[in-house]
């Protein structure tokens, strides 16, 4: 006699060599289904190593016992293999389209309806520009614990290579600068003096002049050549450091790249960019009043006679004490996309771009703000 291992209504296990033999008996239909699914656990305990399923005994057989047999033969083949035999002819075809599994069907992505699309990305946008703003705002943070550090320990203080960075964002930008800064002024007094012709007051281009260029477009202009020329500038250099692994190497040097690479660009920055401010003012307004000798007969002496006359001091102070804060903006936009350069050349053209961007939206915004501060301050 075999020895019975577990026995049931509808289920015998008898210990065999070297698997199980599970016998299945009665009906499996799915009025028995709840009894049967009980002795799963027991069934699959009694077969350690694999079973033999006898399908000969069963009799009446549905979609239910199918799926169950199935479910068997699936948690015994973990435990080793299991095999079905005595399949009658009968249940044979309702066995294979159990087990059978249909093909996968690639279904179609889920689209966003089209008037929606528009707004997710505007908000997408909206919460990316205020995570990457939040993180500038950090870096300049640190930049400025750091730079009063500094200030209260001189020796740390690099000066050879703000000297260099004068050098170059300031000595090296003036041709550009003035260049610029003089076709404006040319062109803002031809453009004026059509449109003032037309009503006889040609000599207030030189009061258009004077408050436009030395409030607004001076400084500005400035800052948007800077930002495009020396804000890319650093972060190429700063992120090709870091592609290169050289701002690691500082580090594990025990130099700080706050130190060693943004405070110097930082400072030769806020150094050099009201006097490059000043600089663009003065060509702008040689600029105009070339113009203004060639356009409007206006000789450069009566031309200045009345500038002094009409401008005030106050508008060139207003242009003049935005510069700090536009350099430190340009400086920490430029240090700090190069800081984040990692992987790849295309990730350093990428941070580059955005370094300039975002550099010029901040100026713009910056400056926006100034001036509805100056103008809350009657200046």
């Amino acid at each position: 006699m075999p020895e019975i291992l577990f026995e049931s209504a509808h289920i015998a296990v008898e210990r065999g060599a070297p698997a199980a033999m599970v016998r299945l008996v009665g009906d499996w239909t799915i009025d028995h289904a709840v009894a049967i699914d009980c002795d799963m656990a027991a069934t699959v305990a009694a077969c350690e190593e694999g079973a033999v399923l006898d399908c000969s005994e069963i009799g009446a057989l549905d979609t239910t016992g199918a799926v169950l047999i199935r479910r068997y033969a699936e948690e015994i083949e973990k435990a080793g293999h299991a095999v079905l035999t005595g399949v009658q002819g009968a249940h044979k075809t309702l066995l294979e389209v159990i087990s059978s599994a249909p093909p996968e069907v690639s279904t179609e992505p889920e689209h966003m309806t089209w008037y929606l699309v528009p707004l997710m990305q505007a908000g997408a946008a909206t919460m990316d520009s205020i995570s990457s703003l939040g993180r500038l705002l950090s870096f300049l943070g640190l930049v400025l614990i750091r730079l009063i550090g500094s200030l209260l320990n001189p020796g740390r203080l690099r000066l050879i290579p703000i000297l260099h960075q004068m050098d170059v964002v300031g000595l090296r930008a003036m041709g550009i600068v003035g260049l610029i800064s003089f076709l404006i002024g040319a062109v803002m007094v031809n453009q004026g003096a059509i449109q003032l012709a037309k009503f006889g007051a040609d000599i207030f281009v030189i009061d258009m002049l004077g408050i436009a260029h030395l409030r607004e477009l001076g400084i500005l202009l400035t800052a948007i050549i800077i930002a495009g020329r020396s804000g890319s500038a650093f972060t190429a250099q700063i992120g090709s450091m870091k592609l290169h692994e050289e701002v690691d190497a500082m580090m594990t040097l025990g130099m700080n790249p706050i130190d060693v690479l943004v405070l110097p660009r930082l400072i030769a920055l806020v150094i050099c960019l009201p006097l490059l401010t000043f600089y663009a003012d003065l060509i702008g307004i040689i600029g105009g009043a070339l113009m203004a000798w060639v356009q409007l007969d206006i000789t450069p002496a009566n031309f200045f006679v009345y500038f002094r006359d009409v401008i005030s001091i106050d508008h060139y102070w207003v242009g003049i004490i935005k510069a700090p804060f536009f350099a430190a903006v340009i400086a920490t936009c430029g240090c700090y996309q190069g800081l984040q350069v990692e992987g790849s050349a295309d990730a350093l053209g990428s941070r580059t771009t955005k370094s300039v961007v975002q550099a010029i939206f901040l100026v713009i915004a910056l400056d926006a703000l100034f001036s509805v501060f100056f103008t809350a301050i009657d200046l």
